[in-house]
């Protein structure tokens, strides 16, 4: 008969996740039917304020359209090589709920954003709920810095390249439509691609990675960021390099995150402890 294995030590860290999970569920109880009552509650709230949200934008979808379609409406008067237009008879009311949509899910994303934290934050330690705020609000300035990024800086620079890449005997006829998807599909692309350091942040307080392993990663690195943007932006070296280019210094600054949050532990430090 094999003889049972020796109970964890309280020291361990085992034994320490098992102390604070008895811990918090001593401290913290709630039944099934409340989490299943507190989480409709937290959706419906979510429901109103996008469609109260969504609702509001109508009056605004026309500017917005407007400022959206800019950039490719002063790079076609520049370039002489065509106009906007609308292919079918209900593409203009179809875009023009499309943007309130979106408008809309942008303005109400607060409100969504409070309600998530509200259902979440009573399971989580002090520790915890002090780092998600400094966390949110550095998503949210990448993710809105890799929008003006795309807009200011693709959209303004990149729409007359592309144009004058058609030849002089080609006149471009763009649906407002398409060109919506386009322009909405480059922007979320590039401030989720933005969010490479947050990413980095959780595997290094995962203990997955580490500053070094980022260094010593770093060619393998710059080919993951180039295919991500190959996937990420149109089929063109223009729009592939514009996205790859700010990743690659967002790569830099994870090296930084992963140097000052890593909880790996370093083998040359550990033997240092250990001596």
């Amino acid at each position: 008969m094999k003889p049972r294995p020796p109970r964890p030590s309280p020291t361990t860290p085992l034994a320490k996740a098992a102390g604070r999970a008895q811990e918090f569920a001593d401290t913290y109880e709630m039944p099934l039917l409340d989490h299943l009552r507190e989480l409709r509650k937290r959706v419906i709230v979510c429901m109103w304020a996008v469609l109260v949200c969504v609702g509001a934008s109508f009056a605004f979808a026309g500017p917005i359209f407007d400022w959206l379609s800019q950039p490719m409406n002063d790079a076609l008067h520049v370039t002489g090589k065509g106009t906007m237009a609308i292919t079918e008879a209900t593409e203009g009311i179809v875009v023009q709920m499309k943007v309130a949509g979106i408008a809309g899910l942008f303005a109400s994303s607060p409100v969504i954003a409070y309600q998530i934290w509200k259902f979440v934050a009573p399971g989580l330690y002090d520790k915890e709920r002090r780092s998600v705020m400094p966390l949110v609000t550095a998503s949210t300035f990448l993710f809105i810095t890799g929008g003006a990024f795309a807009y200011y800086g693709v959209f303004r620079f990149g729409f007359p390249i592309f144009l004058s890449m058609n030849g002089d005997n080609v006149t471009a006829v763009l649906s407002i439509n398409s060109y919506l998807t386009f322009a909405i599909t480059l922007l979320v692309a590039f401030g989720v691609s933005f969010q490479l350091p947050i990413v980095v942040y959780f595997l290094a307080r995962l203990g997955l990675i580490n500053h070094r392993d980022m260094i010593s990663g770093f060619r393998y690195g710059i080919v993951g960021i180039f295919i991500i943007a190959a996937v990420l932006t149109p089929p063109d070296v223009m729009s592939q390099m514009m996205m790859a280019g700010p990743l690659v210094v967002l790569y830099g600054v994870g090296i930084i995150v992963a140097w000052l949050f890593s909880t790996k532990p370093v083998p040359g430090k550990e033997k240092a402890a250990e001596g």
